[in-house]
């Protein structure tokens, strides 16, 4: 029987040589070629010695490696004694920003500069009449101010953190809490309002912050705490009487009228409104008053709390 093929044929056929055998064929008689590994074989059994030393050597080399493996330190786990370290450290090395700086960076979206205009001695051009604070508190270009800032204006302009100007109209007024409420023609397309917090719950000698535009130059914070509550303000003319308001001593100044005094937090407790002053100098001695926010929201029919 003919013992079937290893590998498959060649395509081309002797026949296609022209009846000739292929080169350098195989000879059928030739004898199998004995493979490496039975050479290696033989020399071991040859010499047992060789093969003596050759497993001597392996065992050598796998002992070392299993001695050395234990040897290597394992990884170390974290611990939260580790942990609190690590903290600790960034904390001692690491200039974190003041409490008064955050309550800063939170408001300073929300605070306007407030001008009024009218027109000059000749009665040509606008010209200042009265700057003062606004803070916005709702994203569609509402915003609180003193009534005085905007008395008596022909015109009034706000400016806001990121220097859009626009044109503002009264759309609500106050006049027991010295307060009025604006509407801003144009806003910027980010406008964030400010975010307000109850007064109910302040106690003297909680940090608060005063941020606004003294003298028109801002805007500008002052940090202090609050000196008291439910005071009562008489205006240096004496013609208007104010209740229930705010005593601060960070220092404010003609500018800072309307503007927000805040929590550490950057929140809003109440709007700057006057400073006392026994010698009737418009300069800061120490006492500040702000109306409670819950009475200045109510400006505009809003009460959050």
């Amino acid at each position: 029987m003919r013992r079937p093929a290893l590998y498959s044929s060649s395509s081309r056929s002797k026949h296609d040589l022209g009846g000739r055998d292929a080169p350098n064929a195989p000879d059928a008689a030739t004898p199998p070629q004995p493979v490496r590994g039975s050479r290696l074989l033989k020399r071991f059994s040859s010499n047992p010695l060789s093969l003596l030393w050759s497993a001597v050597g392996l065992l050598a080399v796998l002992l070392a490696l299993g001695f050395s493996l234990p040897l290597r330190p394992a990884a170390r786990q974290l611990t939260q004694d580790d942990i609190n370290a690590a903290v600790l450290k960034t904390l001692e090395t690491s200039t974190l920003p003041s409490p008064a700086a955050k309550a800063y960076e939170a408001i300073i979206p929300s605070v306007v500069r407030v001008v009024g205009l009218g027109k000059d001695k000749n009665g040509k051009e606008d010209a200042e009449r009265s700057v003062g604070t606004g803070v916005v508190i709702v994203d569609k270009g509402v915003i609180l101010t003193n009534l005085h800032v905007v008395q008596g204006a022909e015109t009034i302009k706000v400016t806001f953190a990121d220097g859009l100007e626009s044109i503002a109209t009264v759309t609500g007024v106050q006049p027991e809490n010295d307060l009025a409420v604006l509407q801003a023609q144009k806003i910027p397309d980010d406008l964030a309002a400010a975010t307000m917090r109850s007064a109910a719950d302040l106690a003297p000698g909680d940090q608060v912050l005063a941020v606004g535009y003294p003298f028109g130059i801002g805007p500008s914070a002052s940090s202090g705490v609050i000196s008291g509550l439910d005071r009562t303000f008489r205006s240096p003319e004496g013609k208007q009487l104010m209740t229930q308001l705010i005593q601060f001593d960070a220092a404010a100044n003609p500018g800072n009228s309307g503007g927000p005094l805040v929590t550490m937090d950057g929140a809003v407790i109440g709007i700057v409104t006057a400073i006392y002053n026994p010698n009737r100098q418009r300069t800061f001695v120490g006492v500040g008053f702000a109306v409670p926010i819950e009475n200045a929201a109510s400006a505009v029919g809003l009460h959050p709390f």
